[in-house]
């Protein structure tokens, strides 16, 4: 099963604030706007939480898809994970941990997956799936850093 690991170093203290920029259905929509995602069904707006699901509407590569997902595991504010329900690929995992340490807060992802389509799945993999992938959660992570070491998360998050 193919593996994506990432580290995005933050500049802040509050650990909290970028868990919950993480789960934000908000950031999510301005961090994917190369591929226009939308969320359409399930929670659409706020901070996604244990057991809810968010359908989101894109177009990657080409092509317009659905991709449901679901929120299986949540430690706040140190870990959470979301896994494909319905979707493009045969399976993912997203597993996302958050550490505190020195003035800043340490993201990990891990992303695994499996490609569908059998050997044409393994192909596209090696060809430009992961390079994909990477680069499209490397984005997200840049628009997550951005928001939580400005003011920006205020027009995200309300509460604090």
């Amino acid at each position: 099963m193919p593996t994506i690991h990432l580290t995005t170093v933050i500049n802040t203290n509050n650990i909290e604030l970028v868990f919950n920029l993480i789960r934000s259905i908000d950031l999510h929509i301005i961090s994917t706007k190369k591929s226009n995602e939308k969320a359409i069904d399930g929670k659409t707006k706020g901070l996604i939480g244990l057991n809810e699901t968010v359908t989101w509407q894109a177009k990657h590569l080409g092509v317009t898809q659905k991709l449901t997902s679901k929120v299986t595991d949540y430690v706040f504010p140190t870990f959470f994970a979301d896994e494909m329900v319905k979707g493009a690929f045969k399976s993912f995992r997203h597993e996302h941990y958050l550490e505190q340490k020195e003035g800043q807060v340490i993201i990990k992802d891990v992303f695994k997956y499996s490609a569908p389509l059998a050997f044409l799945g393994k192909v596209a993999d090696f060809l430009f799936l992961k390079k994909y992938m990477t680069n499209f959660l490397k984005d997200r992570n840049v628009t997550i850093k951005d928001f939580a070491e400005t003011e920006k998360w205020k027009l995200i998050l309300k509460e604090y």
